[in-house]
């Protein structure tokens, strides 16, 4: 499998066998593939055998900038209104309880509105809560997500980033 600069999957022949054996690729999914004969030959071979199953597509790059791809993309995200229009900003500040806090808050939420990622933080608002109100579990912290104080803040991890003095650079690189 590749995976392009705009985070896609694009399989490759013997990924989409593996994934028919293995129960992994179930006819359901939309499947990309950059060979145009494969693909059509697949496609020909579902028409036959499959009554219930997803044509494959040939890929075709995105012919537009990645913040672009991007901002596109989520849009589509489903997010129920009262997250969408949510004032995550403010929620933020409200969370402060110190100076340090406030200031550290302010400086992420400059960089994530400099890359245009307010929106993001509004979704995994709404994901956390959802999972919290489904009685779903996920990981403690991973990566250099836990370098963001607002996103310990919102619940995605449990890492206090001011507490272990990380920097949030590491997770947003400055331009």
């Amino acid at each position: 499998m590749i995976i392009d600069e705009f985070g896609i999957s694009i399989l490759e022949e013997q990924d989409i066998i593996y994934g028919l054996y293995s129960g992994k690729v179930t006819g359901k999914e939309s499947l990309l593939m950059l060979n145009s004969e494969t693909v059509e030959k697949f496609n020909q071979s579902i028409d036959k055998n499959f009554d219930d199953f997803e044509h494959i597509s040939k890929y075709e790059k995105p012919i537009c900038t990645l913040l672009e791809f991007d901002n596109q993309r989520q849009s589509e995200w489903y997010m129920p209104d009262e997250y969408r229009n949510f004032n995550i900003v403010a929620w933020l500040l409200d969370q402060c309880q110190t100076s340090e806090q406030l200031e550290r808050v302010t400086l992420e939420v400059d960089l994530f509105t400099e890359i245009e990622m307010l929106d993001l933080l509004r979704y995994l608002r709404y994901l956390v809560n959802f999972m919290r109100e489904k009685k779903i579990t996920w990981g403690v912290g991973r990566g250099s997500s836990v370098s963001s104080y607002c996103l310990f803040l919102i619940g995605i991890h449990k890492i206090d980033s001011i507490k272990f003095g990380l920097d949030i650079t590491d997770f947003i690189k400055e331009k």
